[in-house]
Protein backbone atom coordinates (compact mmCIF):
# COMPACT_ATOMS: atom_id res chain seq x y z
CA UNK A 1 0.00 0.00 0.00
CA UNK A 2 1.44 3.33 -0.72
CA UNK A 3 0.12 7.08 0.37
CA UNK A 4 -3.06 6.89 -2.13
CA UNK A 5 -4.52 3.82 -0.40
CA UNK A 6 -3.86 4.85 2.94
CA UNK A 7 -6.09 8.02 1.78
CA UNK A 8 -8.86 5.17 0.26
CA UNK A 9 -8.90 3.76 3.26
CA UNK A 10 -8.83 6.82 5.71
CA UNK A 11 -11.51 8.43 3.55
CA UNK A 12 -13.51 5.27 3.60
CA UNK A 13 -13.85 5.10 7.69
CA UNK A 14 -14.68 9.17 7.96
CA UNK A 15 -17.52 8.42 5.69
CA UNK A 16 -18.75 5.45 7.83
CA UNK A 17 -18.57 7.53 10.98
CA UNK A 18 -19.86 10.16 9.75
CA UNK A 19 -23.02 8.34 8.20
CA UNK A 20 -23.40 6.79 11.65
CA UNK A 21 -23.50 10.46 13.52
CA UNK A 22 -25.94 12.11 10.59
CA UNK A 23 -28.22 8.53 11.93
CA UNK A 24 -27.93 9.53 15.17
CA UNK A 25 -30.37 12.18 14.48
CA UNK A 26 -33.37 9.76 13.40
CA UNK A 27 -32.48 7.15 16.29
CA UNK A 28 -35.12 8.78 19.32
CA UNK A 29 -36.05 5.50 21.25
CA UNK A 30 -35.22 1.73 21.48
CA UNK A 31 -37.52 1.06 18.59
CA UNK A 32 -35.92 3.31 16.13
CA UNK A 33 -32.29 1.95 17.12
CA UNK A 34 -33.29 -1.69 16.73
CA UNK A 35 -35.89 -1.73 13.78
CA UNK A 36 -35.62 1.95 12.38
CA UNK A 37 -39.05 2.18 13.91
CA UNK A 38 -40.93 0.09 10.83
CA UNK A 39 -39.71 2.84 8.20
CA UNK A 40 -37.14 1.28 6.40
CA UNK A 41 -37.61 0.84 2.52
CA UNK A 42 -38.05 -2.80 1.26
CA UNK A 43 -35.12 -2.38 -1.24
CA UNK A 44 -32.79 -0.70 1.34
CA UNK A 45 -33.99 -3.45 3.69
CA UNK A 46 -32.87 -6.24 0.59
CA UNK A 47 -29.50 -4.86 0.28
CA UNK A 48 -28.27 -4.65 3.87
CA UNK A 49 -29.71 -8.37 4.51
CA UNK A 50 -27.66 -9.28 1.96
CA UNK A 51 -24.69 -7.08 2.73
CA UNK A 52 -24.97 -8.28 6.59
CA UNK A 53 -24.26 -11.62 5.63
CA UNK A 54 -20.79 -11.23 4.53
CA UNK A 55 -17.84 -11.01 5.93
CA UNK A 56 -13.66 -10.88 5.31
CA UNK A 57 -14.11 -14.60 5.96
CA UNK A 58 -15.07 -14.80 2.12
CA UNK A 59 -11.51 -13.69 1.45
CA UNK A 60 -9.71 -15.73 3.26
CA UNK A 61 -11.73 -18.87 4.64
CA UNK A 62 -13.43 -19.50 1.60
CA UNK A 63 -10.63 -17.80 -0.70
CA UNK A 64 -8.88 -21.01 0.68
CA UNK A 65 -11.56 -23.07 -0.47
CA UNK A 66 -11.98 -21.90 -3.59
CA UNK A 67 -7.99 -21.89 -4.28
CA UNK A 68 -7.79 -25.31 -3.48
CA UNK A 69 -11.39 -26.53 -4.51
CA UNK A 70 -12.40 -24.27 -7.45
CA UNK A 71 -16.42 -23.35 -7.83
CA UNK A 72 -17.52 -26.01 -4.63
CA UNK A 73 -17.09 -22.48 -3.12
CA UNK A 74 -20.07 -20.74 -4.51
CA UNK A 75 -21.82 -24.19 -4.85
CA UNK A 76 -22.17 -25.05 -1.37
CA UNK A 77 -21.89 -21.65 0.02
CA UNK A 78 -23.77 -18.88 -1.49
CA UNK A 79 -25.96 -20.74 -3.91
CA UNK A 80 -27.83 -22.55 -0.72
CA UNK A 81 -27.70 -19.21 1.20
CA UNK A 82 -29.67 -17.99 -1.88
CA UNK A 83 -32.18 -20.67 -2.31
CA UNK A 84 -32.82 -20.45 1.95
CA UNK A 85 -33.28 -17.01 1.56
CA UNK A 86 -35.94 -17.49 -1.10
CA UNK A 87 -37.58 -19.93 0.86
CA UNK A 88 -38.22 -17.67 3.49
CA UNK A 89 -38.91 -14.82 2.01
CA UNK A 90 -42.31 -16.27 1.88
CA UNK A 91 -42.44 -18.39 4.71
CA UNK A 92 -40.51 -16.21 7.72
CA UNK A 93 -40.16 -12.62 6.10
CA UNK A 94 -43.68 -11.72 6.31
CA UNK A 95 -44.17 -12.87 9.89
CA UNK A 96 -41.33 -11.69 11.55
CA UNK A 97 -42.34 -8.27 10.54
CA UNK A 98 -46.06 -9.25 11.77
CA UNK A 99 -44.04 -9.63 14.97
CA UNK A 100 -43.09 -6.27 15.21
CA UNK A 101 -45.78 -4.77 13.63
CA UNK A 102 -48.73 -6.51 15.62
CA UNK A 103 -46.47 -7.83 19.53
CA UNK A 104 -44.86 -4.56 19.01
CA UNK A 105 -41.36 -5.37 19.78
CA UNK A 106 -38.23 -4.52 19.25
CA UNK A 107 -36.01 -7.66 19.63
CA UNK A 108 -36.64 -10.82 17.36
CA UNK A 109 -36.60 -12.84 21.14
CA UNK A 110 -39.11 -10.33 22.96
CA UNK A 111 -41.92 -13.05 21.00
CA UNK A 112 -40.88 -16.18 22.83
CA UNK A 113 -41.75 -14.97 26.56
CA UNK A 114 -45.83 -15.36 25.03
CA UNK A 115 -44.95 -17.85 21.95
CA UNK A 116 -43.13 -20.52 25.30
CA UNK A 117 -42.18 -19.45 28.37
CA UNK A 118 -39.37 -16.92 30.01
CA UNK A 119 -36.84 -19.95 30.56
CA UNK A 120 -36.95 -20.57 27.07
CA UNK A 121 -36.69 -16.85 25.87
CA UNK A 122 -33.51 -16.32 28.75
CA UNK A 123 -32.09 -20.11 27.28
CA UNK A 124 -32.37 -19.10 23.48
CA UNK A 125 -30.87 -15.70 24.01
CA UNK A 126 -27.99 -16.38 26.08
CA UNK A 127 -26.75 -19.30 23.98
CA UNK A 128 -27.33 -17.08 21.00
CA UNK A 129 -25.42 -14.26 22.56
CA UNK A 130 -22.26 -16.37 23.48
CA UNK A 131 -22.06 -17.69 20.12
CA UNK A 132 -22.34 -14.73 18.37
CA UNK A 133 -19.44 -13.54 20.21
CA UNK A 134 -17.09 -16.48 19.23
CA UNK A 135 -18.42 -16.05 15.41
CA UNK A 136 -17.89 -12.01 15.29
CA UNK A 137 -14.39 -12.83 16.72
CA UNK A 138 -13.52 -14.70 13.65
CA UNK A 139 -15.20 -12.04 11.88
CA UNK A 140 -12.53 -9.41 13.36
CA UNK A 141 -9.94 -11.90 12.83
CA UNK A 142 -10.31 -12.72 9.48
CA UNK A 143 -10.32 -9.02 8.47
CA UNK A 144 -7.15 -8.48 10.94
CA UNK A 145 -5.41 -11.00 8.85
CA UNK A 146 -5.97 -9.44 5.91
CA UNK A 147 -5.06 -5.95 6.96
CA UNK A 148 -2.13 -7.62 8.17
CA UNK A 149 -1.04 -9.06 4.48
CA UNK A 150 -1.39 -5.16 3.13
CA UNK A 151 0.01 -3.21 5.74
CA UNK A 152 2.20 -5.88 8.22
CA UNK A 153 0.16 -4.50 11.17
CA UNK A 154 -0.18 -6.90 13.88
CA UNK A 155 -3.17 -9.12 14.33
CA UNK A 156 -4.49 -7.10 17.61
CA UNK A 157 -3.92 -4.08 15.58
CA UNK A 158 -5.92 -4.92 13.15
CA UNK A 159 -8.69 -5.54 15.33
CA UNK A 160 -8.59 -2.92 17.09
CA UNK A 161 -9.10 -0.42 14.07
CA UNK A 162 -11.53 -2.49 12.17
CA UNK A 163 -13.49 -2.43 15.75
CA UNK A 164 -13.17 0.85 16.85
CA UNK A 165 -14.95 2.27 13.75
CA UNK A 166 -17.55 -0.25 13.97
CA UNK A 167 -18.30 0.73 17.40
CA UNK A 168 -18.50 4.48 16.81
CA UNK A 169 -21.10 4.45 13.73
CA UNK A 170 -22.91 1.70 14.63
CA UNK A 171 -23.75 2.62 18.79
CA UNK A 172 -24.12 6.25 17.76
CA UNK A 173 -26.77 5.61 14.78
CA UNK A 174 -28.21 2.06 15.51
CA UNK A 175 -29.76 0.00 12.73
CA UNK A 176 -30.06 3.45 10.76
CA UNK A 177 -26.42 3.78 10.29
CA UNK A 178 -26.33 -0.04 9.82
CA UNK A 179 -28.61 0.12 6.68
CA UNK A 180 -26.73 3.16 5.04
CA UNK A 181 -23.18 2.05 5.53
CA UNK A 182 -24.47 -1.22 4.15
CA UNK A 183 -26.01 0.48 1.17
CA UNK A 184 -22.63 2.39 0.82
CA UNK A 185 -20.45 -0.57 1.39
CA UNK A 186 -22.30 -2.11 -1.45
CA UNK A 187 -21.70 0.15 -3.72
CA UNK A 188 -17.87 0.05 -2.89
CA UNK A 189 -18.03 -3.28 -3.20
CA UNK A 190 -19.45 -3.48 -6.42
CA UNK A 191 -16.54 -1.21 -7.56
CA UNK A 192 -13.90 -3.16 -5.97
CA UNK A 193 -15.66 -6.72 -7.32
CA UNK A 194 -15.98 -5.71 -10.73
CA UNK A 195 -12.18 -4.21 -10.84
CA UNK A 196 -10.40 -7.32 -9.46
CA UNK A 197 -12.71 -9.25 -11.99
CA UNK A 198 -11.90 -7.04 -14.84
CA UNK A 199 -7.57 -6.68 -13.84
CA UNK A 200 -7.77 -10.72 -13.88
CA UNK A 201 -9.38 -11.42 -16.94
CA UNK A 202 -6.59 -8.93 -18.42
CA UNK A 203 -3.84 -11.21 -16.97
CA UNK A 204 -5.07 -14.18 -18.65
CA UNK A 205 -6.89 -14.42 -22.01
CA UNK A 206 -9.37 -11.23 -21.45
CA UNK A 207 -13.23 -11.96 -21.87
CA UNK A 208 -12.66 -15.21 -23.22
CA UNK A 209 -10.73 -16.08 -19.53
CA UNK A 210 -14.76 -17.18 -18.48
CA UNK A 211 -14.39 -20.30 -19.99
CA UNK A 212 -11.00 -20.89 -21.75
CA UNK A 213 -8.75 -21.62 -18.66
CA UNK A 214 -10.69 -24.67 -17.16
CA UNK A 215 -8.13 -27.48 -18.52
CA UNK A 216 -5.23 -25.95 -17.16
CA UNK A 217 -3.60 -28.49 -14.88
CA UNK A 218 -3.00 -25.71 -11.96
CA UNK A 219 -7.31 -25.92 -12.39
CA UNK A 220 -7.74 -29.80 -12.09
CA UNK A 221 -10.89 -30.51 -10.61
CA UNK A 222 -12.04 -26.91 -10.27
CA UNK A 223 -15.10 -27.49 -11.95
CA UNK A 224 -16.22 -29.90 -9.69
CA UNK A 225 -19.31 -28.72 -7.91
CA UNK A 226 -19.00 -30.78 -4.68
CA UNK A 227 -15.21 -31.92 -3.69
CA UNK A 228 -13.09 -32.89 -0.63
CA UNK A 229 -15.45 -32.45 2.59
CA UNK A 230 -17.98 -30.24 0.69
CA UNK A 231 -20.49 -33.49 -0.72
CA UNK A 232 -23.86 -33.72 -0.60
CA UNK A 233 -25.03 -34.51 3.23
CA UNK A 234 -22.64 -30.92 3.75
CA UNK A 235 -24.63 -29.06 0.71
CA UNK A 236 -27.93 -30.60 2.27
CA UNK A 237 -27.75 -29.94 5.73
CA UNK A 238 -26.14 -26.14 4.71
CA UNK A 239 -29.34 -25.61 3.21
CA UNK A 240 -31.44 -26.34 6.45
CA UNK A 241 -28.86 -24.42 8.34
CA UNK A 242 -28.46 -21.11 6.20
CA UNK A 243 -32.42 -21.38 5.96
CA UNK A 244 -32.51 -20.64 9.42
CA UNK A 245 -29.67 -18.78 9.88
CA UNK A 246 -30.14 -15.90 7.23
CA UNK A 247 -34.19 -15.45 7.23
CA UNK A 248 -33.90 -14.75 11.75
CA UNK A 249 -31.81 -17.50 12.84
CA UNK A 250 -29.26 -15.18 14.01
CA UNK A 251 -31.26 -12.39 14.49
CA UNK A 252 -29.41 -9.81 12.79
CA UNK A 253 -31.75 -10.99 9.14
CA UNK A 254 -34.59 -10.85 11.59
CA UNK A 255 -34.05 -7.20 12.00
CA UNK A 256 -34.20 -6.38 8.25
CA UNK A 257 -37.33 -7.96 8.24
CA UNK A 258 -38.90 -6.68 10.87
CA UNK A 259 -37.92 -2.98 9.81
CA UNK A 260 -40.03 -2.81 6.86
CA UNK A 261 -43.07 -0.71 6.58
CA UNK A 262 -45.14 -4.31 6.18
CA UNK A 263 -44.69 -8.20 5.56
CA UNK A 264 -45.77 -7.76 2.35
CA UNK A 265 -42.26 -5.13 1.87
CA UNK A 266 -40.21 -7.83 4.04
CA UNK A 267 -41.28 -10.79 1.12
CA UNK A 268 -39.66 -7.82 -1.28
CA UNK A 269 -36.58 -7.11 0.69
CA UNK A 270 -35.92 -10.69 1.17
CA UNK A 271 -35.81 -11.87 -2.72
CA UNK A 272 -33.75 -8.81 -3.11
CA UNK A 273 -31.23 -10.33 -1.42
CA UNK A 274 -31.75 -14.19 -2.22
CA UNK A 275 -30.96 -12.52 -5.96
CA UNK A 276 -28.08 -10.81 -5.13
CA UNK A 277 -26.38 -13.94 -3.64
CA UNK A 278 -27.56 -15.91 -6.19
CA UNK A 279 -25.59 -13.56 -8.80
CA UNK A 280 -22.92 -11.61 -7.02
CA UNK A 281 -20.70 -14.14 -5.65
CA UNK A 282 -20.03 -15.38 -8.62
CA UNK A 283 -18.43 -12.39 -9.59
CA UNK A 284 -16.57 -12.34 -6.42
CA UNK A 285 -15.58 -15.95 -6.47
CA UNK A 286 -14.28 -16.17 -10.07
CA UNK A 287 -10.87 -14.60 -9.51
CA UNK A 288 -10.23 -17.06 -6.40
CA UNK A 289 -10.81 -19.99 -8.59
CA UNK A 290 -8.23 -19.43 -11.25
CA UNK A 291 -5.87 -17.69 -8.52
CA UNK A 292 -3.82 -20.91 -8.97
CA UNK A 293 -2.75 -19.67 -12.40
CA UNK A 294 -1.05 -16.17 -11.79
CA UNK A 295 -0.25 -16.63 -7.77
CA UNK A 296 1.33 -19.21 -6.02
CA UNK A 297 0.96 -19.94 -1.92
CA UNK A 298 1.34 -21.95 0.30
CA UNK A 299 -1.24 -20.61 2.23
CA UNK A 300 -4.21 -20.27 0.10
CA UNK A 301 -6.27 -17.97 2.71
CA UNK A 302 -3.85 -15.39 1.36
CA UNK A 303 -4.27 -16.20 -2.00
CA UNK A 304 -7.09 -13.09 -2.77
CA UNK A 305 -4.89 -10.27 -0.92
CA UNK A 306 -1.58 -11.50 -2.69
CA UNK A 307 -3.67 -11.74 -6.07
CA UNK A 308 -4.81 -7.93 -5.54
CA UNK A 309 -1.55 -6.40 -4.56
CA UNK A 310 0.13 -8.25 -7.60
CA UNK A 311 -2.94 -7.01 -10.27
CA UNK A 312 -4.10 -4.06 -9.14
CA UNK A 313 -2.35 -0.34 -9.29
CA UNK A 314 -2.60 1.97 -6.21
CA UNK A 315 -5.73 3.41 -5.54
CA UNK A 316 -7.99 0.83 -6.73
CA UNK A 317 -5.74 -2.05 -4.43
CA UNK A 318 -7.18 0.59 -1.83
CA UNK A 319 -10.76 0.25 -2.92
CA UNK A 320 -10.48 -3.63 -2.75
CA UNK A 321 -8.99 -3.25 0.38
CA UNK A 322 -12.08 -0.96 1.73
CA UNK A 323 -13.83 -3.83 -0.09
CA UNK A 324 -12.94 -6.12 2.50
CA UNK A 325 -13.68 -3.78 5.56
CA UNK A 326 -16.99 -3.27 4.04
CA UNK A 327 -18.16 -6.65 4.64
CA UNK A 328 -16.89 -7.67 7.55
CA UNK A 329 -17.81 -4.14 9.15
CA UNK A 330 -21.21 -4.76 7.95
CA UNK A 331 -22.13 -8.39 9.01
CA UNK A 332 -19.84 -7.50 12.92
CA UNK A 333 -22.20 -3.90 12.93
CA UNK A 334 -25.52 -5.75 12.57
CA UNK A 335 -24.71 -8.58 14.67
CA UNK A 336 -23.68 -5.80 17.26
CA UNK A 337 -27.43 -4.14 16.96
CA UNK A 338 -29.27 -7.53 17.42
CA UNK A 339 -27.31 -8.69 19.95
CA UNK A 340 -27.33 -4.96 21.78
CA UNK A 341 -31.29 -5.76 21.35
CA UNK A 342 -31.81 -9.07 22.92
CA UNK A 343 -29.03 -8.54 25.99
CA UNK A 344 -31.85 -4.77 26.69
CA UNK A 345 -35.43 -6.37 25.77
CA UNK A 346 -34.77 -9.76 26.92
CA UNK A 347 -31.73 -10.58 29.05
CA UNK A 348 -31.77 -7.30 31.09
CA UNK A 349 -35.20 -6.96 32.18
CA UNK A 350 -35.51 -11.08 33.37
CA UNK A 351 -32.48 -10.51 35.36
CA UNK A 352 -33.05 -6.62 36.73
CA UNK A 353 -36.34 -5.12 38.45
CA UNK A 354 -34.65 -1.78 37.14
CA UNK A 355 -34.17 -2.43 33.65
CA UNK A 356 -37.78 -3.32 33.59
CA UNK A 357 -38.69 0.39 34.65
CA UNK A 358 -36.09 2.68 32.29
CA UNK A 359 -37.25 5.41 30.13
CA UNK A 360 -36.53 6.39 27.36
CA UNK A 361 -33.45 8.03 27.87
CA UNK A 362 -31.91 5.04 30.13
CA UNK A 363 -33.21 2.22 27.18
CA UNK A 364 -31.26 4.11 24.68
CA UNK A 365 -28.45 4.32 26.88
CA UNK A 366 -28.37 1.28 27.64
CA UNK A 367 -28.74 -0.64 24.37
CA UNK A 368 -25.60 1.88 23.34
CA UNK A 369 -23.31 0.12 26.30
CA UNK A 370 -24.57 -2.82 25.13
CA UNK A 371 -23.24 -2.37 21.84
CA UNK A 372 -19.75 -0.97 22.91
CA UNK A 373 -19.60 -4.58 25.47
CA UNK A 374 -20.68 -6.81 22.39
CA UNK A 375 -17.73 -5.49 20.18
CA UNK A 376 -15.36 -5.79 22.95
CA UNK A 377 -15.77 -9.00 24.27
CA UNK A 378 -15.99 -10.47 20.56
CA UNK A 379 -12.52 -8.22 19.45
CA UNK A 380 -10.95 -10.38 22.60
CA UNK A 381 -12.25 -13.43 21.60
CA UNK A 382 -10.66 -12.46 17.73
CA UNK A 383 -7.17 -12.27 19.32
CA UNK A 384 -7.66 -16.37 20.30
CA UNK A 385 -9.68 -17.49 17.25
CA UNK A 386 -6.23 -19.64 16.13
CA UNK A 387 -5.60 -20.81 19.03
CA UNK A 388 -5.56 -24.88 19.54
CA UNK A 389 -9.17 -24.86 21.00
CA UNK A 390 -11.05 -22.47 18.45
CA UNK A 391 -9.01 -23.50 15.45
CA UNK A 392 -8.66 -21.61 12.33
CA UNK A 393 -11.43 -18.91 11.22
CA UNK A 394 -13.10 -20.98 8.60
CA UNK A 395 -13.19 -24.06 11.48
CA UNK A 396 -15.11 -21.42 13.89
CA UNK A 397 -17.12 -20.17 10.82
CA UNK A 398 -18.27 -23.63 9.33
CA UNK A 399 -18.23 -25.77 12.16
CA UNK A 400 -18.92 -23.63 15.46
CA UNK A 401 -21.42 -21.62 13.91
CA UNK A 402 -23.09 -24.10 11.28
CA UNK A 403 -23.07 -26.61 13.85
CA UNK A 404 -24.57 -25.17 16.88
CA UNK A 405 -27.00 -22.75 14.92
CA UNK A 406 -30.06 -25.64 14.58
CA UNK A 407 -30.40 -25.90 18.01
CA UNK A 408 -31.15 -22.34 18.84
CA UNK A 409 -32.63 -21.26 15.65
CA UNK A 410 -35.30 -24.04 15.48
CA UNK A 411 -37.49 -23.10 18.57
CA UNK A 412 -37.13 -19.03 17.45
CA UNK A 413 -37.84 -19.75 13.64
CA UNK A 414 -40.57 -23.14 13.86
CA UNK A 415 -42.25 -21.37 16.70
CA UNK A 416 -43.43 -18.36 14.18
CA UNK A 417 -45.70 -21.28 12.08
CA UNK A 418 -49.11 -22.51 13.09
CA UNK A 419 -48.16 -25.91 12.33
CA UNK A 420 -46.09 -26.38 14.69
CA UNK A 421 -48.61 -24.81 17.29
CA UNK A 422 -48.40 -27.83 19.54
CA UNK A 423 -44.43 -27.06 20.22
CA UNK A 424 -44.28 -25.55 23.49
CA UNK A 425 -41.91 -25.14 26.30
CA UNK A 426 -40.91 -28.70 26.43
CA UNK A 427 -39.79 -29.06 22.94
CA UNK A 428 -38.49 -26.25 22.67
CA UNK A 429 -36.18 -26.66 25.81
CA UNK A 430 -35.43 -30.44 25.04
CA UNK A 431 -34.56 -29.80 21.50
CA UNK A 432 -32.22 -26.82 22.20
CA UNK A 433 -30.20 -28.76 24.74
CA UNK A 434 -30.22 -31.91 23.67
CA UNK A 435 -29.25 -30.33 19.98
CA UNK A 436 -26.16 -28.79 22.03
CA UNK A 437 -25.03 -31.81 23.37
CA UNK A 438 -25.24 -33.67 20.47
CA UNK A 439 -22.88 -30.83 18.82
CA UNK A 440 -20.19 -31.41 21.58
CA UNK A 441 -20.46 -35.53 21.13
CA UNK A 442 -19.91 -35.18 17.64
CA UNK A 443 -17.35 -32.71 17.36
CA UNK A 444 -15.74 -33.91 20.74
CA UNK A 445 -15.53 -37.43 22.28
CA UNK A 446 -17.11 -39.09 19.09
CA UNK A 447 -14.78 -37.95 16.49
CA UNK A 448 -11.33 -38.48 19.02
CA UNK A 449 -12.28 -42.21 18.79
CA UNK A 450 -13.33 -42.16 15.16
CA UNK A 451 -10.17 -42.38 12.63
CA UNK A 452 -9.73 -39.17 10.98
CA UNK A 453 -12.69 -37.74 13.19
CA UNK A 454 -16.00 -37.48 12.12
CA UNK A 455 -16.44 -35.72 8.87
CA UNK A 456 -17.67 -32.23 8.70
CA UNK A 457 -20.66 -32.77 6.79
CA UNK A 458 -21.93 -34.76 9.82
CA UNK A 459 -20.57 -32.60 12.56
CA UNK A 460 -22.50 -29.38 11.19
CA UNK A 461 -25.72 -31.61 9.90
CA UNK A 462 -26.26 -34.03 13.26
CA UNK A 463 -26.77 -31.35 15.75
CA UNK A 464 -29.50 -29.87 13.08
CA UNK A 465 -30.75 -32.68 12.78
CA UNK A 466 -31.66 -34.01 16.42
CA UNK A 467 -32.84 -30.37 17.14
CA UNK A 468 -35.42 -30.80 14.30
CA UNK A 469 -36.78 -33.79 14.84
CA UNK A 470 -37.26 -33.64 18.66
CA UNK A 471 -38.84 -30.44 18.82
CA UNK A 472 -41.56 -31.62 15.62
CA UNK A 473 -41.85 -35.21 17.82
CA UNK A 474 -42.08 -33.69 21.46
CA UNK A 475 -44.80 -31.19 20.22
CA UNK A 476 -46.96 -34.41 18.91
CA UNK A 477 -45.84 -36.60 22.58
CA UNK A 478 -46.48 -33.79 24.79
CA UNK A 479 -48.21 -30.86 23.09
CA UNK A 480 -48.76 -27.28 24.99
CA UNK A 481 -50.87 -25.64 22.92
CA UNK A 482 -53.15 -22.66 25.02
CA UNK A 483 -55.62 -20.09 23.50
CA UNK A 484 -53.23 -17.88 24.41
CA UNK A 485 -50.60 -19.24 22.24
CA UNK A 486 -52.94 -20.00 19.51
CA UNK A 487 -54.10 -16.63 19.47
CA UNK A 488 -50.53 -14.93 19.28
CA UNK A 489 -49.60 -17.92 16.38
CA UNK A 490 -52.76 -16.85 14.54
CA UNK A 491 -51.92 -12.67 15.00
CA UNK A 492 -48.93 -12.94 13.19
CA UNK A 493 -49.86 -14.81 10.58
CA UNK A 494 -52.90 -13.78 9.16
CA UNK A 495 -52.77 -12.09 5.99
CA UNK A 496 -52.63 -8.24 6.01
CA UNK A 497 -54.02 -7.78 2.45
CA UNK A 498 -51.07 -5.96 1.53
CA UNK A 499 -51.50 -3.18 3.76
CA UNK A 500 -49.14 -1.49 5.35
CA UNK A 501 -48.90 -2.61 9.07
CA UNK A 502 -48.39 -0.22 11.97
CA UNK A 503 -45.17 0.95 12.64
CA UNK A 504 -43.75 0.24 16.22
CA UNK A 505 -45.57 3.25 18.27
CA UNK A 506 -43.28 6.38 19.31
CA UNK A 507 -42.33 6.55 22.83
CA UNK A 508 -44.45 8.13 25.61
CA UNK A 509 -43.15 8.05 28.65
CA UNK A 510 -41.39 5.27 31.00
CA UNK A 511 -43.19 2.45 29.55
CA UNK A 512 -41.25 2.65 25.99
CA UNK A 513 -38.37 1.26 27.75
CA UNK A 514 -40.25 -1.90 29.10
CA UNK A 515 -40.28 -4.98 27.62
CA UNK A 516 -44.03 -6.01 26.72
CA UNK A 517 -45.24 -2.40 27.59
CA UNK A 518 -48.74 -2.12 26.04
CA UNK A 519 -49.04 -0.30 22.18
CA UNK A 520 -49.60 3.50 22.46
CA UNK A 521 -51.75 4.65 19.83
Amino acid sequence: MNGLDWAVLIGYFGVMVAIGVWSHKRVDNVSDFFTAGGRMPWWLSGISHHMSGYSAVMFTGYAAIAYTYGVTSYVTWSFPIAIGIAIGAKVFAPRLNRVRSRLHVASPLEYLKNRYDLPTQQALAWSGVLLKIVDVGAKWAAIATLLSVFTGVSLNTGILITGAVTAVYCTVGGLWADALTELGQFIIQFVAGIAMLVAVMAELNGFSTLWSVWDEPALDGHTKPLAGPYMMVFLIAYLFIKTFEYNGGMWNQAQRYMATDSAKSATRSGILSACLWLIWPLVLFFPMWVAPLIIKTDVPADSYALMAEHLLPHGLLGLVIVGFFSHTMAMCSSDANAIAAVVTRDIMPAVSRKAREWDTRMGLLAARWATLLFLGLSMAIATQVNSAFFGDIITVVIKWVAGLMGPIAIPLMLGLLPWFRKSGPTAALVSWALGLVTFWLVNYPISWNVDGGVPLQYQVSIPLAVSLVLYVLIGYVKPEDTPERDALIAKINSDDGGSAAAAVPAPAGPADGVVGAPAKD
